[in-house]
């Protein structure tokens, strides 16, 4: 006969494991910083990030055309479809100031990250 008091301190025991993985799996997500192409430029402009943190940066083109997603400094060339959205995962960042632009409409869509 198997003691109910050992059954419910293995499943309290079990419930908290489950909770501390949920909370690591969540704490080990990058934050998401949103950044937006709208009329060929992108809004905004420059984005605050916290630096020596890996971030996902979230582009949504509000266009009804591709933009690509430029950047030299942070290693990234990505094109985003008309009315779509991409993830852009960078960092972690040292302090500084990271140029992006858009590489169909350069003249316009310009922007930079700025770790802090």
């Amino acid at each position: 006969m198997s003691n109910p008091l050992s059954r419910r301190g293995g499943a309290l025991v079990l419930a908290l494991l489950l909770s501390s993985v949920a909370s690591l799996a969540s704490a080990a997500q990058p934050p998401e910083v949103r950044l937006v192409i709208r009329n060929h430029r992108f809004v905004p402009t420059e984005l605050a990030v916290p630096a020596n943190t890996k971030i996902k940066l979230i582009v949504v083109n509000e266009d009804p055309t591709p933009e690509e997603f430029e950047s030299h400094e942070l290693n990234r060339e990505k094109v985003v479809i008309g009315k779509g959205t991409i993830p852009v995962y960078v960092g972690p960042l040292k302090p500084g100031r990271y140029p992006f632009f858009g590489d169909f409409h350069s003249d316009t869509a310009q922007g930079a990250l700025i770790a802090k």
